[in-house]
């Protein structure tokens, strides 16, 4: 079984790549990164090292390595034999790989397998982006794409720090993972991944991730920047930060029991084992690094704006989340492109432009005047 994985990063090489390699998979790792992907290309393997409760080292091997800017016919080649194709390359760059992968699939034989394609990105439904991409590409005299490809949406979950100076192509990572994938595009030929987890709905899945996992790691590093802390763990360890942190998370499990149906009790399980994934001081995650592109976070859809509007819609304010919310609107770290651009748009428009640029939201919106006062308060 072949996969080719385009991104060939931390994400790429100690989470997909990893649980790839560990399903028997040869995996072929494509990136722009010309130097990663020659030190990939001359290594027989690389670590993966799980710290945290019960932690591990595990070794990834049988990969190969192809620059998918200079090789582009290699990389279309090694699509049109493989079984699977995933990404990590983040939601917007996923329409420059399309172009290669809408190749790969046109050049599939005619009685080859529907190539099985997983976006594995930090953002819903991303699959469904890179699909849209390549439609739009596509050439019918190939045929018809869905008798070609099979694309499946997934949600996916670890957490993967800076990594220390020297480490090469070794990985450092926390033990826990998730990687769920919808089942029913594949029918009765899903792919077995050991370690993935196969529904029937994603919906719930992504959003219990997003509200919860992506919602709280990054108003840790949005108040933990406003307390003068350097890392996750530190801000974690400052029990007012700690206790916003978890004021934010019972609002979303208030929303997410409420809107799907999980159970109160298995949500708030899944609260407390990211509050503690969150304090592992092993994980050398900055506030800096957690709480850059600030915009995006604060966009209409997103880990604040999305869940404080869904309960502001259900009439419930979100008192938590605008606090959230506040402290994203003051992250100020200069050597961040849209921290800079965030303090542009406060400065250059009045509260209510500013607010409906930033977040999306309408003045109709029962969040918008609550958030407009929190842009008042940051430019005054």
């Amino acid at each position: 079984m072949k996969a080719v994985h385009f991104g060939a990063g931390n994400i790429g090489r100690g989470f997909v790549g990893l649980l790839l390699h560990n399903a028997g998979y040869e995996v072929v790792f494509a990136d722009v990164a010309d130097t990663l992907i020659s030190q990939l290309a001359a290594a027989e393997s690389y670590q993966v090292h799980e710290v945290g409760e019960d932690p591990a080292v595990k070794t990834v091997s049988n990969f190969r390595a192809l620059n998918s800017s200079t090789q582009e016919a290699e990389v279309v080649a090694e699509i049109a034999s493989a079984d699977v194709v995933t990404t990590a390359v983040g939601p917007h760059i996923l329409k420059f790989v399309a172009p290669l992968i809408a190749k790969g699939i046109a050049s599939r034989a005619t009685d080859a397998a529907p190539l099985q394609v997983m976006a594995c990105e930090n953002a819903i439904n991303a699959t469904d982006i890179l699909r849209d991409a390549i439609a739009e590409l596509w050439d019918e005299a190939a045929g018809p794409l869905a008798s070609k490809a099979v694309f499946a949406n997934t949600a996916v979950d670890r957490i993967v720090p800076n990594q220390e100076p020297g480490q090469g192509l070794d990985v450092t990572v926390e033990t826990f993972y998730e990687w769920v994938i919808d089942r029913t595009p594949f029918g009765s030929a899903a792919p077995v991944i050991p370690g993935a987890t196969f529904v029937d709905d994603l919906s719930p899945y992504i959003e219990r991730k997003l509200f919860t996992v992506n919602t709280g790691h990054a108003s840790a590093a949005y108040f933990g920047f406003a307390a003068g802390v350097e890392k996750i763990s530190e801000a974690m360890a400052d029990q007012d930060v700690a206790e916003d942190v978890r004021a934010v998370l019972e609002e979303t499990k208030q929303l997410l029991v409420a809107k799907h149906g999980f159970s109160e009790e298995e949500q708030e399980a899944y609260v407390q084992k990211i509050l503690r994934r969150f304090s592992n001081p092993h994980l050398p995650d900055t506030v800096t690094r957690v709480g850059r592109a600030p915009l995006r976070k604060l966009s209409r859809n997103e880990r604040f704006i999305g869940p404080a509007a869904q309960l502001a819609e259900r009439g419930i304010v979100p008192e938590a989340l605008l606090g959230a919310i506040s402290a994203a609107l003051r992250f100020n770290d200069p050597s961040d492109a849209e921290a800079t651009e965030l303090a542009g748009v406060l400065g250059s428009s009045t509260p209510a432009d500013a607010t409906e640029k930033i977040t999306g939201l309408t003045p109709e919106h029962p969040l918008f005047d609550a958030v407009c006062r929190l842009v008042e308060e940051r430019v005054a």
